[in-house]
């Protein structure tokens, strides 16, 4: 039980909490929203022990373990898969034990230490931080890659693979699907979902808390309030209370009758019944819900262009790509104004390539891209904000796209941002992430695009600026482009999917729900970690069984001969299982050949080159197979073997 009692914190001289309480039970899963700088890292790190309050304190059951997923990760040589090993900190302490022991020659500390890692299961360990990696969205070929050769969006996926990766009783997650696409944030939260501890995390994402949260605790005042439910729960609970508060009521109507209007607009305009009708639900919740947002700080739009061509864009036969790789082949799209389309598909699967493509970036390796005359494109990316002139203020960035715009323009067109006074000013060098998107954003609206391309324009963004953008993009009359893991702004957002699959961009006629389906059927069953063989465990049993019937010498032989089976065991067992992942990579290698031998295409006169090359990969590839599965065998029957032993 964690138990906080009597609280006082405060932050460079500003109070984050006064004398609050708060008790979370074994098991819950908690999920904790409030304002940017309302102080949620802040107790974090108090529970931490890196902060100390100014009054009351925090209990824990004595012996709990902390898991907490890092913010930040320094470059190293160590691979992926070491790097998420070295977050079992038992699991690194009992290999040290058992290298020392093996230096020393000493037989009986050798078998304790196998005896011990035995118990921690360390025989599966680098097969389960392969499964987070894969979970994750990194490739199996990524296992091997140094931490120094990812992104910093992919570090912070190691950071995450770690902390769950770690044995833990407490797990303290600090916005864990700002980094993740929607296939990971899915895969994350049914791994939550079976988490036996209990579970802290700070998210912004609604859908995701949602799915993963049983309490809510808000920090609101100076205040935590708990609140029994996933986040849809607390929406309506705290709608409840300030609608009861008659200073908001005429802003509730006002915001209430604009989402009124949408859900007419699109009812009438609605061309997929099973979209149709997911979406009108989603909508007229938000109706329902829109009070607990009546004291937002944001509120802004996208003003539309003075002049709009029909159609906006459209490319055919298109290819897309980096290079000489083609990712993407016969695209064939056209963009009407009022088009509102969400793009799903696997991560790796050319989501982005896409987006670049319809930009006219370089990604376009072939076909014919056509833009409408008066077409004015709005782009959000997150490498966007790396563009940002980082000594010029709010105001200075979009003085410069109008300079004969007047300062009160600027400055009311900010203050939808939440960017006032001084801080509209400010250089933008000392923002936070959050700050400097809502720059991007305000960029983009100023400039009255007709096309907006918005590649996870969440990420960074809190529930409220969340909730604003939603908004701003239901009252936008142009057409909208948009990649998000934020399941509620494409639910609230558009009206068709486009699945970017395989090779392809096509029209997708299921809503999230169907596409949540066809992840699944698609993903392997990586969740679960492999099992102690049943074998072992009937050992195990065995030996516990007579261990009272053996003299103390019996019992020391026992322990030495099973130490010495380990021993054998443990060689045969790594072997077995890099024979196995050898026999996944080669089938996976021969079903991507197998599906290029599938096109049409390939048998024409002009592609026989291509053609005698794949039959050859496909030849050796199947030998080599072969090959692999009949050393899995041999290798597999030794293991049976030393087994038997063991259990004899």
């Amino acid at each position: 039980m964690l138990t906080i009692t009597d609280l006082s914190l405060q932050r460079g001289g500003v109070w984050l909490l006064e004398n609050v309480n708060l008790t979370v039970q074994p098991g819950q899963r908690v999920a904790i929203v409030g304002a940017n700088g309302a102080g949620k890292s802040s107790l974090f790190k108090l529970l931490l022990g890196q902060l100390a309050a100014e009054q009351g304190g925090v209990s824990l059951p004595g012996g709990c373990r902390i898991a907490h997923m890092a913010q930040e990760v320094e470059a190293s040589a160590r691979s992926a898969r070491d790097f998420i090993l070295d977050g079992d900190f038992e699991l690194r302490r009992l290999e040290r034990e058992l290298a020392e022991a093996e230096a020393r020659g000493d037989d009986h500390a050798i078998a304790h230490a196998h005896g011990d890692l035995d118990l921690h299961e360390a025989w599966s360990a680098p097969r389960r931080a392969e499964a987070l990696l894969r979970g994750l969205g990194f490739a199996d070929s990524d296992a091997e890659r140094p931490v120094s050769a990812f992104s910093g969006g992919w570090r912070i996926r190691l950071n995450l693979a770690q902390a769950l990766m770690r044995p833990s009783d407490l797990l303290l997650l600090d916005e864990p699907t700002n980094h993740l696409d929607l296939d990971a944030c899915l895969w994350l939260e049914n791994w939550l979902r079976r988490y036996s501890g209990t579970l802290l995390f700070i998210s912004h994402d609604r859908d995701f808390m949602d799915r993963v949260a049983t309490h809510l605790v808000h920090f609101d005042q100076k205040k935590l309030v708990l609140y029994t439910g996933n986040y849809s729960a607390f929406e309506v609970q705290r709608s409840e209370r300030l609608a009861q508060q008659q200073a908001g009521f005429e802003r509730q109507q006002a915001r209430i009758a604009e989402i009124q209007r949408f859900i007419d607009r699109f009812k009438a305009k609605a061309t997929k019944a099973k979209q149709a009708q997911s979406r009108v639900k989603a909508l007229e919740r938000m109706e329902r819900i829109a009070p607990a947002h009546v004291d937002s700080p944001f509120s802004f739009e996208f003003p539309m262009a003075d002049k709009v061509s029909n159609p906006l864009l459209s490319i055919r036969h298109g290819v897309a790509g980096h290079g000489d790789t083609a990712i993407l082949r016969n695209i064939n799209v056209t963009l009407l104004p009022g088009s509102r389309i969400g793009l799903l598909g696997p991560n790796g699967a050319g989501k982005s390539t896409f987006m670049d493509a319809l930009r006219g970036t370089g990604t376009l390796l072939a076909g014919e891209r056509t833009c409408g005359e008066h077409l004015a494109i709005g782009y959000f990316a997150q490498h966007q904000l790396e563009s940002l002139d980082l000594d010029a203020s709010p105001f200075l960035h979009l003085q410069r796209l109008a300079p004969r715009a007047s300062e009160q323009q600027v400055r009311n067109f900010l203050g939808g941002f939440d960017f006032h006074g001084d801080e509209a000013l400010s250089p933008i060098r000392s923002f936070s992430g959050g700050e400097k998107a809502r720059v991007a954003l305000a960029i983009i609206a100023w400039q009255k695009p007709n096309l907006l391309l918005l590649d996870e324009p969440t990420n960074h963004l809190d529930l409220e600026m969340r909730q604003a953008l939603t908004m701003a993009l239901q009252n936008f009359d142009g057409a909208i482009v948009v990649v998000s893991h934020d399941r509620h702004l494409l639910r609230n957002t558009v009206d068709q999917f486009w699945l970017v699959s395989d090779g392809a961009v096509q029209e997708y006629d299921g809503d999230l729900e169907d596409y949540e389906r066809w992840l699944a059927e698609r993903r392997k069953d990586d969740d679960e970690p492999p099992k102690r063989e049943v074998v072992e465990q009937e050992a195990e049993n065995k030996v516990a069984a007579g261990a009272n019937a053996l003299t103390a010498d019996e019992r020391k032989a026992r322990k030495r001969q099973e130490a010495e089976l380990r021993q054998k065991l443990s060689p045969w067992r790594k072997k077995q299982g890099n024979l196995e992942a050898r026999m996944e990579q080669l089938q996976q290698e021969l079903a991507g050949v197998e599906q290029q031998l599938s096109d049409p295409a390939i048998y024409d006169d002009s592609a026989k080159v291509k053609l005698k090359e794949l039959l050859a990969q496909q030849t050796g590839l199947k030998r080599e197979l072969d090959d692999v599965e009949a050393e899995w065998l041999d290798v597999s029957e030794t293991v049976e073997n030393l087994e038997a032993e063991l259990v004899g």
